[in-house]
């Protein structure tokens, strides 16, 4: 065997990830929070790079210098001498936004707080109340034990009783209780019900009004089924949580922002892009002319390499709104019927299907849809919930989705004194030409959270 060294040409394809292609991707995959963030911060280290700073009421520059040529600047002048208070001015009136329709909520210890500061004035009692106030948790539930409270601020038991019993009496009613038994009974005494029975199944048998075990109920209390039914749909009617309708701690509600909006015009579906989620860029004229009128080759390279980057920035995310586009446009193709008819029309979709659509890789169409929201005449939906799963059926594949829409109109037309078993809605599903187990009945009920035929029996 001959040992030596040869010199040999061979030619390869290989896919190289320059740090453009990266950033490319990286852009698509953004959500419209990440890319806001990411483009600020762009704009920090790039002198180059600025957002659009004329307004979209204006069609063009003309429009703009006109209105400014139109002040009258003596007027505004003597504008200054007022000293009158005139309230806060700088704010865009056209602006809207959510926080606008949003008042501030109080928390539920703010609130209780409040009533304290009301009710009781002395200043044991009120530290007490504030103790015990500070321990109540989201739900409206006291979390320590009397005795706990009785140790920490060396008072007595029946000290620290009285002022919990103001403190139930607050609003909302039930709060303050120390477990669920004693929250039901507080609000039935504020209801003024007098009834023992109903005291009865609070107290001892709410595991089994929860499991629809109402003849067992019926027998041990000596009522009638009739009467046992009426008294578990009462005790369903209080809240369990009294304290879940305040905010928690102040919290801020959170919005979603649509990337797109499909809108219906006669008939036909426009998808537009909303150009909120991702500010448009503009290259920056002062730096531009700069670069091209300085003598210095230090600043001419260092703002030309600027303007590269900033260029490509500018062309990824208007080739990033396109992908999303052509996404979406795939995706109305083929759930056209969804848009029309509601969740039954559905269609199992993969991201095959819209890749092979728009002549992209699947990867694309995941990373253009993560994270994406679409606003349509039916409501805010993730990108990804157009892409289901499906089952044959009569009419070609039927979705998971549109099975269980099925499912959930069967259980609501259903006798709720027999209701449908889920082998009984697997049989009827059949006969529809869709062939699934009474396992997958069972599963999709839970996805939409029914009860079992057991739990929903109607007596």
């Amino acid at each position: 065997m001959r040992l030596g060294y040869d010199l040999t040409l061979e030619q390869a394809q290989k896919l190289v990830m320059t740090p453009e292609l990266r950033q490319a991707i990286q852009l698509l995959q953004f959500t419209s929070q990440e890319l806001n963030e990411y483009l600020e911060n762009q704009i920090e280290i790039n002198p180059m790079l600025e957002k659009e700073s004329i307004s979209d009421d204006y069609e063009n520059i003309e429009e703009i210098t006109n209105e400014t040529e139109e002040i009258d600047w003596k007027e505004l002048l003597e504008s200054y001498d007022d000293i009158s208070y005139t309230g806060p001015k700088g704010k865009n009136d056209k602006e809207i936004t959510y926080e606008n329709f949003v008042s501030y909520s109080a928390s539920l210890k703010e609130y209780l707080l409040i009533q304290l500061g009301l009710t009781i004035c002395e200043g044991l009692e009120r530290k007490i109340g504030k103790y015990i106030i500070e321990n109540i948790d989201e739900n409206g539930y006291l979390t320590v034990s009397i005795e706990d409270i009785s140790e920490t601020l060396n008072v007595s038991t029946e000290q620290v009783e009285k002022v919990l019993l103001e403190i139930q009496c607050f609003d909302p009613v039930g709060v303050g209780a120390r477990n669920l038994e004693e929250c039901l009974c507080i609000q039935l005494k504020d209801k003024s019900i007098e009834d023992k029975n109903i005291y009865d199944v609070v107290e001892n048998y709410l595991e089994d009004v929860a499991q629809n075990r109402l003849q067992k109920i019926s027998k041990e209390l000596g009522l009638e089924l009739e009467e046992v039914q009426n008294i578990c749909d009462f005790i369903k009617t209080l809240e369990p949580k009294p304290g879940r309708s305040f905010s928690i701690d102040g919290g801020e509600v959170k919005y979603i922002t649509p990337d797109v909006i499909l809108q219906e015009i006669d008939g036909e579906y426009l998808v537009v892009l909303n150009d909120i989620t991702a500010p448009r860029l503009n290259i920056n004229s002062f730096y531009k002319e700069l670069m091209l009128k300085s003598d210095d080759t230090n600043i001419t390279s260092f703002l030309t390499d600027k303007l590269n980057s900033a260029m490509w920035i500018i062309k990824s995310i208007e080739q990033r709104k396109m992908t999303i586009y052509n996404v979406v446009y795939s995706i109305l193709k083929f759930q056209k019927d969804f848009f029309e008819e509601g969740e039954k029309g559905l269609k199992p979709l993969t991201l095959k299907d819209v890749a092979d659509d728009i002549g992209v890789h699947e990867s694309t169409v995941s990373r253009a849809t993560s994270g994406k929201y679409i606003q349509t005449p039916r409501g805010l939906f993730e990108l990804k919930y157009f892409f289901t799963t499906g089952i044959s059926g009569n009419d070609g594949d039927v979705s998971s989705i549109s099975i269980k829409s099925m499912i959930k109109d069967y259980i609501e037309k259903e006798n709720p004194k027999k209701p449908l078993s889920d082998q009984q809605i697997a049989n009827m599903l059949k006969e529809k030409d869709i062939s699934i187990s009474r396992r997958t009945v069972a599963k999709y009920r839970d996805e939409l959270n029914i009860p079992s035929s057991s739990m929903r029996r109607r007596y």
